[in-house]
């Protein structure tokens, strides 16, 4: 039973960017000292979401030289961004400096504005991940004696003679994190014993099912894929472990009442923030002839609190998420610090993570022991 924070704030001017990433690290060191098990970033450009998102990699490999006991990962990586060398030698550096504590999801993305600002084809970006996948794979195999990588997919392209450096500290390379939402995507984790996200994207009242409901169906195909393929019971485990569902938004104060009060208030700056974006990724989509964007719908519906969303005392988050562990979902990753981050949001952030660390960790753990 793991439980993961999520660094998914956000900066709404540039005056504000070197606080919020400040603001970050200290609770990246909260985290640790609570007993949290890894830091989750993401990757993204432009926008102000998570500054240090620009390059998650680098921030990682800092905050990796304090925090050496725990883990690190990505939700997720934007493949299609990184030129597939680039990719493979940052995994391998971190996963050198974490002595294999890292979990690199990964996807396609769905930004047309971060596709069109690097020069990425947004109608090729399942194409263009599925392509520079392929290629890390085989760049990671690369032994100075083996024959010559060389590609050249219209996007990115490349001449390896030798080898990457440095090496990989994992056995082949670190664990990948497919979303396992589409069966190829579950199929990729479960060939490779690797752990995956498992999502609960669409809102409950949309095909009739609760948000638990969904992760049970995804879960599902993920489970038996993994345990059909011959795996070890050792590599079985260790997937599952990691296995992950995430949560936009995790806040715990004293009572239910209390908790849902101060999330509004977090949702409501959130959702200001997104509206503010949303001219930018309209002029995105005009320019890459994108017809589906990323627009958040409004977050103060009952339908997205109720799909990303979990809030409430010690005791009700606990018994919320529960069910999850029982099912068998390894890591809950909680997002903590969702939306706009200032002075007072980090202090109200910070008193929901020693909650949860302190009270609602302890009553799963003790739950599970009973169990």
């Amino acid at each position: 039973m793991r439980f993961s924070v999520f660094l998914n704030c956000r900066s709404t001017a540039p005056e504000h960017d070197r606080f919020v990433m400040q603001a970050s690290v200290r609770h990246a060191e909260l985290a640790e000292s609570l007993g949290f098990d890894a830091i989750f970033l993401p990757d993204h450009h432009f926008t102000g979401y998570a500054p240090m998102a620009s390059d998650p990699f680098v921030f990682a490999a800092y905050l990796a030289a304090k925090l050496p006991r725990m883990h690190f990962g990505f939700s997720v990586v934007t493949v299609p961004l990184h030129h597939p060398i680039r990719f493979t030698e940052r995994v391998n550096l971190l996963d050198q400096l974490t002595d294999g504590k890292v979990l690199v999801g990964v996807g396609s993305g769905t930004t047309p504005e971060e596709m069109i600002g690097f020069g990425v084809n947004y109608q090729e970006t399942s194409k263009v991940s599925e392509e520079n996948l392929k290629i890390a794979e085989n760049l990671w195999a690369k032994t100075i004696d083996d024959p010559t990588v060389q590609f050249d997919t219209g996007h990115y392209k490349g001449v390896v003679l030798e080898r990457i450096a440095p090496t990989a500290y994992s056995k082949g390379h670190a664990r990948l994190m497919p979303v396992a939402m589409k069966e190829a995507s579950a199929r990729r984790a479960a060939e490779n014993a690797w752990p995956a996200f498992i999502p609960a994207f669409t809102p409950p009242k949309i095909g009739g099912l609760e948000p638990f409901k969904h992760v049970q169906k995804y879960f599902k195909v993920y489970y038996d894929l993994l345990t059909s393929q011959g795996h070890s019971d050792a590599a079985i485990a260790a997937a599952l472990d990691w296995t992950t569902h995430t949560y936009q938004c995790v806040h715990v104060a004293e009572t239910d009442e209390k908790a849902y009060d101060e999330m509004l208030t977090i949702l409501r700056a959130y959702q200001a923030a997104v509206d503010r974006e949303l001219e930018h990724n309209l002029r995105a989509e005009r320019m890459s002839s994108a017809d589906k964007t990323d627009n958040t719908p409004n977050a103060l519906t009952e339908d997205w609190i109720g799909t990303w969303c979990c809030y409430g005392s010690p005791k009700t988050v606990a018994e919320k998420l529960r069910p999850y562990f029982d099912l068998g979902i390894g890591n809950v990753l909680l997002g903590s610090l969702t939306g706009p981050l200032t002075p007072e949001r980090e202090a109200t952030s910070n008193r929901s993570l020693e909650l949860f660390g302190k009270q609602v960790i302890p009553l799963l753990k003790n739950a599970r022991a009973a169990a």
